[in-house]
């Protein structure tokens, strides 16, 4: 599904608690790190492996959120603020539907897309405006109804998705994704520190991605950049 992040509060603006697991993204086997070191598989499947209840779990754990009257609601808001009305947006890694749901109810015409099914059926029964998708990040390959590609304004990574991804299936997830965004597209995606995906190498996987660095930020509330969270918005270069 999404990227779970498990770590600060909803609604502080990092999104460091904001749980969308896992990630549209690829279920690879382990490879090598960006950067060296070893590798790992996507975290989202393994977890499922371990306990076949957890993507119901995590679900269950957004609506008691949901109820409590938490905030989870920022990164949709920032999302918000970089789209011209009616935009088309990617969620990738939609997870439960939480961002592009809520983009959706704003207007946008929004297409999510996750790897976890029973996550995209619960974005399907909350957010029946947009168009949801079980599939792969690593092999996303979206079509109009006419055949040509489907082509995005804005591509939102809510939540620690890139570090779900397995380590030798980024390049190819961040390919994916420069392939679905208009050349004057943008991509912004947020994760924390300590995940085993350093900075650096994202930036480094972003630009073999044919993406490039335009801004960023250490929180989703538009805070300075830091050296625990990140949020980076990108361009094709």
């Amino acid at each position: 599904m999404s990227g779970a992040h498990l770590g600060a509060v909803p609604g502080d603006g990092r999104a460091k608690g904001f749980a969308e697991a896992g990630s549209a993204a690829g279920a690879g086997a382990s490879g090598a790190v960006s950067g060296g070191g070893s590798g790992h598989g996507n975290l989202w499947t393994e977890a499922l492996a371990r306990d076949p209840e957890h993507s119901r779990n995590y679900a269950r754990r957004w609506r008691r959120m949901v109820e409590a009257g938490q905030d989870i609601d920022g990164e949709a808001r920032f999302a918000d603020a970089m789209a011209e009305r009616e935009s088309k947006i990617l969620d990738a890694g939609c997870g439960t539907g939480r961002t592009g749901g809520w983009l959706s109810e704003r207007g946008h015409a929004v297409v999510g897309v996750d790897l976890d099914p029973h996550l995209v059926e619960v974005a399907r029964q909350d957010f029946p405006a947009a168009e949801w998708h079980v599939g792969d990040l690593a092999r996303m390959d979206l079509r109009e109804p006419w055949g040509s590609q489907k082509m995005f304004d804005l591509v939102v990574m809510a939540g620690n998705v890139m570090t779900f991804v397995a380590t030798d299936e980024r390049v190819s997830v961040l390919e994916r994704i420069r392939a679905h965004m208009f050349d004057d597209a943008r991509f912004v995606c947020g994760f924390g520190a300590g995940r085993g995906y350093a900075f650096e190498d994202f930036f480094a996987d972003a630009e073999a991605a044919g993406l490039r660095l335009s801004l960023r930020l250490g929180t989703w509330d538009i805070r300075p950049a830091s050296e625990d969270f990140l949020v980076a918005v990108l361009q094709a270069r």
